[in-house]
């Protein structure tokens, strides 16, 4: 199994992995599990705001691989198709989540920007996450950002994917995912302004203010 998940870790290896997985091996998939679990579970808490729903989903997600692995593309990456899985899981949870509960705000569904707007120049919100405080901010923000946005924003800034990456798990151009990235930080600089502007009023937090973020893209 070490040496599975060792595997896991190189791109020229991984064609091995996917034949052991298609073949059924209980190895491999267990050191699927042992490599993607963390990331896919960190990236579903930021998706869905809870820890519970994101381990419930992370299995799910597991599962599906599980009984989805003979229709992979070779060629894709795991890696790729594992946080596609996740995504659509996310937002599949959050749809029935909103239909079940009436008090739920809905996010519009015009302005997803779906049109290149060019170089996703926009100071990176979080790498001026100095503070605790800060960062439940962002929190917050993040879970009032509209899914398209929230993705995109959530797959580059937090996960650290390419652009080439992100266009693979949401399945859209690169174009696209600049557009959504750049109107995501636009979004959530707004909404974090205004959280710690609220703030203001009562003791100031330490570290950078939402409208002193700098930093450019990385």
């Amino acid at each position: 199994m070490a040496q599975m998940a060792q595997a896991l870790t190189w791109g020229r290896d991984e064609a091995e992995v996917v034949t052991e997985l298609q073949a059924g091996s209980p190895a491999a998939f267990d050191a699927l599990i042992q490599h993607f679990h963390g990331p896919l579970f960190r990236l579903l808490c930021q998706m869905l705001g809870n820890p519970a729903d994101a381990a419930d989903t992370t299995q799910e997600v597991f599962l599906k691989a599980f009984r989805g692995i003979h229709g992979f593309r070779r060629g894709s990456s795991l890696k790729t198709w594992l946080y596609r899985i996740a995504i659509r899981e996310a937002l599949n949870q959050r749809r029935w989540w909103r239909r079940h509960q009436s008090k739920e705000t809905s996010y519009p569904a015009d302005g997803m920007g779906d049109e290149a707007l060019g170089a996703t120049d926009d100071p990176n919100p979080f790498e001026a996450c100095a503070t605790r405080e800060t960062q439940r901010a962002v929190r917050r923000a993040l879970e009032r950002l509209p899914q398209a946005f929230r993705g995109a924003v959530v797959l580059r800034d937090l996960e650290g994917l390419s652009y080439e990456e992100i266009a693979d798990v949401l399945e859209i151009s690169i174009g696209t995912v600049k557009s959504r990235i750049l109107r995501g930080r636009r979004s959530l600089k707004d909404l974090l302004e205004a959280e710690l502007g609220s703030a203001k009023a009562g003791a100031k937090p330490g570290g950078m203010m939402a409208g002193e973020m700098a930093g450019g893209e990385r």
